[in-house]
């Protein structure tokens, strides 16, 4: 198993012009500045000629405002006026404590800040406090800035938050190098097992009916696809005996704007999958495009007569053809270590995560996440541990036996 990260592109900024014409700043040209919400606009146009990763995209960002009413601060470091890096976070209230995090909330995975790549190397662990210190000057309400899923680098190039104190974060994510096409990725994950459960599963389809892969073109096959998948999820979460993240009416207003506005786009950046069986969806994914990378941010499947068939799999096996045959170099199956993910990953990514105390309660708080990360992590990586625990919760919500694991994102 490779612990790495395959290269990300974010936006349309060639990442190797970070180390073909770096700049070799003066500390003393360095400014940092934060604005409240106002500044969101200056946020999006920094994003036309920027690197960032899905979640931090202008139209991820914009979107989010907009559709939760979000409290936004933005901070920007700049080198003689000109945007080096800049953080849109919200701030959300955590019991006594406000707390600055990416727009998105546990939505938003692989982190990486905005940022010009030319400059990037000349930005320093100073530089990036004296962010957090303009922040704090801003909204002296703010107790805690806390950057959650960082990536540990993007497009080949580092994460400048990782010159911070930080902390692996409690999840693995997972992915698939898609090296020499499908046919080579079969050949090295069980290729002759996966092909002839495909078939088997083409054949359980139709016997019931017509069956098709869809990719929503339109907002109303956007609507119809997110309307499945938050069917599918509800019903998936409540049988978990863990809340619903996507339950809330504004996060799904917020998605239907997301994936809706990609459909402008040459290369929509996001994109929804499903697989419709006699007329129903079975299974929903939704993706972002990054650079060479697809990444499956959400899936679901429901959970019906034809749930043994396993259509959440049988649509990962067509996604992932897919992006093969569309140049991709590596499907990332993005946070959380499940079988359904290890049937296919070679590759696990590390990420990372950095807390700032602004204030007293700031630190106190920050010193509870700590605990509470390296608590998930043990619980995570002890098998035994981690059964029992989705066990107990599933016996509280009152579904003690144990449902598939293709959903789990």
């Amino acid at each position: 198993m490779v612990d790495a990260t395959a290269s990300f592109d974010g936006n349309r900024v060639a990442a190797n012009e970070a180390s073909a014409r770096p700049v070799r700043a003066d500390q003393d040209r360095w400014t940092a500045t934060a604005s409240d919400d106002t500044g969101v606009a200056d946020y999006v146009q920094f994003c036309g000629s920027a690197l960032f990763a899905p979640a931090q995209s202008a139209s991820w960002v914009s979107n989010w405002a907009a559709a939760t009413g979000a409290d936004m601060v933005v901070a920007t470091l700049s080198y003689d006026g000109r945007p080096a890096l800049s953080l849109a976070l919200e701030v959300v209230r955590r019991g006594p404590f406000k707390v600055a995090r990416f727009a998105g909330g546990r939505h938003a995975n692989g982190n990486f800040a905005t940022a010009d790549p030319r400059l990037l190397p000349a930005i320093d662990s100073p530089a990036i406090r004296a962010m957090f210190k303009a922040i704090a000057r801003t909204r002296p309400d703010i107790d805690l800035i806390s950057l959650e899923r960082l990536l540990p680098d993007l497009d080949g190039v580092a994460n400048p938050l990782a010159a911070l104190p930080g902390f692996p974060s409690p999840n693995l994510a997972l992915a698939v190098d898609l090296d020499g096409g499908f046919d080579a990725l079969l050949s090295r994950a069980s290729g002759k097992r996966k092909r002839k459960k495909h078939r088997s599963q083409t054949r359980k389809f139709e016997a019931v009916g017509a069956f098709r892969r869809i990719e929503a073109r339109t907002r109303e096959e956007v609507d119809r696809l997110l309307d499945a998948f938050f069917e599918m999820k509800e019903a998936r979460f409540a049988k978990m005996g863990i809340a619903n993240v996507f339950g809330d009416r504004q996060v799904r207003d917020f998605f239907r704007a997301l994936f809706a506005d990609a459909l402008a786009e040459e290369k929509p950046p996001f994109l929804l999958h499903g697989l419709d069986v006699a007329g129903k969806l079975r299974s929903v994914t939704g993706s972002s495009r990054s650079g060479k990378r697809l990444i499956c941010e959400f899936g679901a499947i429901a959970e019906d007569d034809l749930s043994f068939t396993s259509p959440g799999e049988f649509l990962f096996f067509d996604n992932i053809q897919q992006a093969c045959e569309l140049g991709f170099d590596v499907y990332d199956f993005s946070v959380g270590d499940e079988p359904y993910k290890r049937l296919w990953c070679d590759i696990e990514v590390q990420h990372f995560e950095v807390l700032a105390p602004l204030t007293l309660k700031g630190r106190a708080l920050a010193t509870g996440l700590r605990q509470g990360a390296r608590a998930k992590a043990f619980i995570k990586i002890n098998p035994t541990i981690w059964k029992l625990t989705k066990m107990l919760r599933r016996k509280a919500a009152g579904q003690p036996a144990p449902a598939p694991a293709e959903d789990d994102n």
